[in-house]
């Protein structure tokens, strides 16, 4: 069975900028093996190592954005009824801070600058949740308490 990827616009639009720059390194990166093996003996040749080593990193993540690509769906404007879902943006409160998440897949997570997934802790937690509901965000120090106070 397939892994459905889900993906925003944004997302989608962002993995096929990076796709197009991963295939246009492709010639770079070559141009380097080829410079590489004409230094001389390959077994004892660090800069051949390198230069194979990153055709290899990048080839893997040609392959993979291939696969997201080839089985994804786009996360459509949330329908739920009030509750949070897939590409919801929510805003948590308590006593002292005000938190923002848009919730979206995992090929989209970036937690540093408030994208978490639906498979993520607080992605976990939310998923579901309405308008005033509390929820509990688990660190390693503590334990918050956060009342939903906007759903986008």
């Amino acid at each position: 069975m397939k892994k459905t990827y889900h993906l925003t616009e944004t997302g989608l639009a962002e993995l096929r900028s990076e796709l197009d720059a991963l295939i246009a390194r492709r010639p770079e990166i070559a141009e380097s093996i080829k410079l590489a093996r004409e230094l001389g003996d390959l077994s004892e040749n660090d800069e051949y190592r390198s230069s194979k080593d990153e055709q290899e990193k990048n080839e893997q993540r040609i392959n993979e954005i291939n696969s997201i690509l080839a089985n994804y769906e786009i996360i459509k404007e949330s329908k739920s009824g009030g509750k949070v879902s897939l590409g919801s943006t929510v805003k948590l409160k308590n006593n002292s801070q005000t938190k923002t998440f848009q919730v979206v897949g995992t090929v989209e997570a970036d937690p540093m600058n408030g994208k978490i997934s639906d498979e993520s802790p607080i992605g976990k937690e939310i998923m579901g949740k309405k308008l005033g509901d509390f929820v509990e965000i688990v660190t390693p120090k503590e334990t918050l308490s956060y009342k939903i106070v906007e759903i986008n």
